[in-house]
């Protein structure tokens, strides 16, 4: 496992753009169907856009007619965390970059099998490697 990468407020606002600094630290959204990778079929690896850390393959993306980019199962069970969010009159569960803490969306039990999850991520909070 990587060992958890810390940094004060001021130096992610340093290295991350606007957007990615309001949905990866203060837990914003994207608007549907504008994010870079909602309807890339690149193959690679995507990673984390505040630390890199490997997140989601492609080989697990899938079009669920959302306007997110959405994975049926992260790289790995220790790529992502989650905890229970409450905010917006509901209860969901967001989805976490394990190494970072940064917030890259919300996973649902309506997805394809073989999981039925479906990961519906921000495309700001991610970054396609394509040589992986």
């Amino acid at each position: 496992m990587r060992e958890k990468v810390t940094k004060r407020d001021e130096e992610w606002r340093r290295e991350l753009t606007p957007q990615q600094y309001k949905v990866l630290r203060r837990k914003g959204t994207e608007r549907p169907w504008s994010g870079e990778y909602n309807e890339t079929k690149a193959k690679g690896v995507y990673r984390c856009a505040a630390c890199g850390a490997e997140l989601f393959r492609s080989e697990t993306k899938f079009d669920s007619g959302t306007g997110w980019p959405s994975f049926h199962a992260p790289a790995s069970p220790e790529s992502v965390e989650t905890e229970t969010d409450r905010g917006l009159f509901m209860t969901r569960t967001e989805v976490l970059c394990a190494t970072c803490d940064s917030h890259l969306g919300h996973v649902f039990d309506d997805g394809p099998a073989p999981t039925g999850h479906r990961y519906c991520i921000n495309s700001v909070a991610l970054k396609l490697d394509s040589d992986a």
